[in-house]
């Protein structure tokens, strides 16, 4: 008996509060097209409890197949029971492809599962496509901060991807719905090493409403650079309606402040009423980002700064000395 080859992209669907998340409908976006490319079938996996109205409005979106992995185990995220079950289902099933989103759990679960199966993985991926000649992944990302863009071909059976949120539009519903198929995962509880005690909730960042964006970069040093900027959020709150700290991506990069706050053409495209760019360079990612901004005021030490070509008022030198001024102007103090 011939050993059966590996064959169709699937996609890790995310489920959020009962939800599908958003970032699954961008890579569906995604891997349909690489079905297609492929001449193969496109699946989403879902893993979770009581899933029937996620699977049901999902089907509408143009899978060929949902697989509905289902369990009161797998109620509430466990990363090592996330793999393991995942890891039978690939080798029963065998899929070609597996993409997931460069997001908490896609991070946490799809390079634990690369190593589990012995295959590659890029991950953070802007652009992903289908090699003519020999079916395999091109895969693409962004390095050395968004500098330079590479290009990743690999060998294997399977390959695998994380993809960078906002790197495809959102699908769109079609005329066919996709078939639900039922999966009972066998659980071993005995795995778990770590349990999850809090769940703590993060406010949402409405970064494209806000009427002003003071926004960190790297010359900001840190952490406490991102508190300082927040002590003018209550200052301008007095003529703004909505006042947000954003940031470009070495901060995030720095783990300073949460990437739900990076502004970019990797992150949130702003156009504010005034933005303040404070330690920011001027890279051409965080340009495409905010350069619809109706006022830009820039301060860093370089004079040289791209971000400078760009701004309405300039300041040259260090933040830490010039925000009193920002406070003495706007809030007297």
């Amino acid at each position: 008996m011939s050993k059966k080859s590996n064959k169709d992209v699937w996609i890790y669907g995310e489920v959020t509060d009962g939800e599908l998340d958003v970032k699954t409908l961008e890579l569906l976006t995604m891997g349909k097209k690489l079905a297609i490319d492929l001449d193969e079938e496109l699946a989403i996996v879902l893993m979770g409890d009581n899933l029937d109205p996620v699977a049901q409005d999902l089907a509408g979106f143009g899978p060929d197949k949902i697989y509905k992995v289902e369990s009161p185990l797998l109620n509430r995220f466990n990363g090592e029971i996330w793999v393991d079950v995942l890891e039978k289902l690939f080798k029963e099933l065998k899929p070609r492809v597996f993409l997931a989103s460069q997001s908490f759990v896609g991070i946490e679960v799809a390079p634990r599962l690369a190593f589990r199966l012995d295959c590659e993985i890029i991950t953070d991926c802007i652009d992903l496509k289908i090699d003519p000649d020999d079916g395999s992944l091109i895969k693409t990302k962004a390095i050395y901060g968004g500098n330079v863009v590479a290009t990743f071909k690999q060998k294997g059976a399977t390959q695998m991807a994380t993809v960078r949120e906002k790197a495809n539009k959102l699908a769109e519903r079609g005329a066919e719905l996709g078939k639900i198929i039922d999966i009972k995962p066998d659980i071993d509880e005995s795995i778990v090493k770590i349990q999850s005690l809090e769940v703590v909730r993060e406010d949402v960042v409405a970064l494209n409403k806000a009427d002003v964006i003071i926004s960190g970069g790297r010359g900001i040093g840190g952490i406490e650079g991102f508190e300082e900027l927040a002590t003018l959020v209550p200052l301008f709150k007095e003529s703004f309606a909505n006042v947000i700290i954003g940031a470009s991506r070495p901060a995030i990069d720095s783990g300073w402040i949460s990437s739900n706050r990076q502004i970019g053409l990797t992150g949130e495209m702003v156009a504010p009423d005034f933005y303040i760019a404070v330690g920011i360079s001027g890279a051409i990612q965080h340009i495409a980002g905010m350069s619809k901004s109706k006022t830009v005021v820039a301060i860093n030490k370089d004079e040289d700064s791209n971000i400078f070509n760009l701004a309405d008022y300039g300041v040259v030198g260090d933040y830490r000395e010039i925000l009193p001024a920002f406070k003495k102007k706007w809030g007297g103090v």
